[in-house]
């Protein structure tokens, strides 16, 4: 398998059950009358980002795993989106991002040396595998997860099937 088959499917997939779960959310306010922004600023604990920061930041571990993987400048999306519409928006320039990838600009990436910040002004490095594996795709995950989490805690009828998205 190459390297491009291990990273590109996984975001595409994710992004995509994603983006289909933000329509239930959506159509869930509507039936029973639910503000958006109450499903949109959820949190499933006080000191967790809200629902609106967990699909950005999903968004931008696909975006920035793509582009530092690659060798390229991670494309910079400031985060101002406050509905679903928007958000949605936000998912598909992510899918269009990652889908603007060959597999030949992954060739060799496994083994190629990362750097990438990590806070507070500071950066690391790791090979493009360590990346890929112990850094990246576990935190696109986790956003993933978190936002399935969030709009299932709050009566958002979805379960493993609407988190797996279409195969």
């Amino acid at each position: 398998m190459s390297f491009y088959d291990s990273a590109v499917p996984a975001y595409l997939q994710m992004l995509g059950s994603l983006s289909a779960i933000l329509d239930k959310a959506e159509a869930h306010a509507a039936a029973r009358k639910i503000d958006p922004q109450v499903l949109l600023s959820a949190r499933l604990f006080p000191d967790m980002l809200p629902l609106t920061k967990q699909v950005q930041t999903a968004c931008d571990q696909a975006m920035r795993g793509c582009a530092r993987l690659t060798q390229n400048e991670p494309l910079s999306v400031p985060d101002t989106e406050t509905t679903f519409a928007e958000l949605k928006a936000r998912i598909a320039r992510a899918v269009d991002y990652v889908k603007g990838f060959t597999p030949a600009q992954f060739e060799g990436a496994d083994s190629r040396d990362v750097t990438f910040p990590i806070g507070a002004g500071k950066t690391t490095t790791m090979s493009g595998q360590q990346f890929l594996t112990s850094f990246n795709l576990p935190n696109f995950y986790f956003h993933v997860t978190i936002a399935h989490g969030i709009l299932r805690h709050n009566g958002v009828e979805i379960g493993k099937r609407d988190f797996l998205g279409a195969n």
